[in-house]
């Protein structure tokens, strides 16, 4: 296990990890071909998202020899982003990087889709519960729900 602080070469690799997950996992909630196929692309969030000095900070990645996933951090203590790239799932790799947030960056809190179902129980297979905090999802009618330890 090697996970460390994103370098600006892991951008564009992080940028697909994060699209391919949504492509397979939002896409069939959302149903937003516009979206999902047409403004969510690599390298335009690659360069105008991760980016950013105050994005990149806050960012840790698993390592061997190629990014295999990441974390981002928010608001100190709250998961902002948790992804592992579909091909390397269910191999221990996100429970590393969430012990990893929990013990040294000290997450205790984040946000997940309501419908996330697969999300919401590995996070609380990692101790979080969910609370009775909800919102809706920027611009859609889709909830978000809140998850605490």
């Amino acid at each position: 296990m090697k996970i460390r602080k994103c370098k600006t070469d892991d951008l564009s690799r992080i940028a697909e990890i994060f699209v391919f997950n949504n492509r397979v996992n939002f896409f069939p909630i959302f149903k937003n071909e516009k979206f999902s196929f047409g403004e969510l692309q690599v390298v335009s969030l690659a360069n105008n998202y991760f980016n950013k000095s105050e994005i990149i900070e806050n960012i840790y990645v698993y390592d061997e020899d190629v990014v295999k996933g990441f974390v981002q951090m928010k608001k100190e203590t709250e998961i902002s982003k948790l992804y592992v790239d579909t091909f390397f799932q269910n191999k221990g790799i996100g429970g590393e990087l969430i012990k990893f947030a929990i013990q040294k960056l000290y997450a205790d809190n984040l946000w997940a889709l309501e419908k996330n179902i697969k999300a919401i129980k590995f996070y609380k297979k990692h101790g979080f519960y969910l609370t009775d905090e909800k919102k809706f999802l920027d611009d859609t009618d889709e909830y978000i729900v809140k998850l605490i330890r």
